[in-house]
């Protein structure tokens, strides 16, 4: 742990430039540049939006931020692990060269990927006065679950980052079982709701990305507490995670270029 935490304190500086130099690049060329960061999530969400308000004829309390809010959260958590899968693929030149722990590439997708995730929910902070959602203390709730969506996220990411290196499908596997996982989510339906009882229960508690976007619409639009207990227990096993995702990648990182 403190070699993890001296090395990120080593590279801070490179992962604050490489987090600046992909933002750019990204929006290189592009006319409406950082704009597409909250246009991507806003179009999919008046998709959603639509198919279940006008098609199926169901909704909930503030649809469209509810759908924004889900949606802006899977995406820090999905984009940031598929990734992860590819990252010592796509950075076999740069790491056959100069040697950089493994997980410091993770955390720079992390903060690409989170600053994105910011700038889209200045789009939240727009609609909340148009939607009238009355504000309360309780948003800041969301913090910790931040927290927690980041090192479960970074946990996963680890795990992937190590068995792509040998496994050459394995993206496609991640992105299925991203996929299924996306729909166990609740993006665009509320899961106790609209899942039968204990079903509801059980996927809230199974499934750490559903319960952390649960509780993140529960902070922001109803004004009601996360389900602290699960996330609790959610954190502490993301902990472990992270720490198995590490150990491997040290362990093994040096073989990694041979590999791949």
């Amino acid at each position: 742990m403190k070699k993890f935490i001296n090395n990120i304190k080593k590279y801070k500086g490179y992962m604050l430039y490489a987090t600046k130099a992909t933002l750019k690049s990204e929006v290189a060329g592009s006319r409406l540049n950082w704009l597409w960061w909250i246009l991507d999530p806003f179009l999919f969400m008046l998709v959603y939006t639509f198919v279940a308000e006008i098609v199926f004829g169901k909704s909930e309390k503030y649809f469209p931020l509810f759908v924004f809010i889900g949606l802006n959260l899977w995406n820090f958590f999905s984009k940031t692990v598929l990734t992860s899968v590819r990252t010592v693929n796509k950075n076999k030149g740069m790491i056959s060269k100069v040697y950089i722990p493994k997980y410091i590439l993770i955390l720079i997708t992390m903060m690409v990927n989170f600053f994105k995730m910011c700038v889209a929910f200045t789009l939240v902070i727009i609609m909340v006065p148009l939607y009238r959602v009355p504000i309360t203390w309780r948003i800041l709730e969301i913090i910790p679950l931040f927290l927690a969506l980041g090192v479960f996220t970074f946990g996963c990411s680890c795990i992937v980052l190590h068995f792509g290196v040998y496994l050459m499908d394995l993206a496609n596997i991640v992105n299925v079982a991203l996929r299924l996982m996306f729909y166990m989510s609740g993006i665009f339906y509320n899961v106790q709701k609209r899942v039968p009882k204990p079903y509801n229960l059980l996927m809230l508690d199974i499934n750490p990305v559903a319960n952390i976007i649960q509780g993140a619409r529960n902070c922001i639009l109803y004004h009601s507490h996360p389900m602290y207990g699960v996330a609790g227990i959610w954190f502490v096993i993301s902990i472990l995670l992270s720490v198995l995702g590490v150990q491997l990648i040290v362990k093994h990182e040096n073989s990694y270029v041979k590999v791949s």
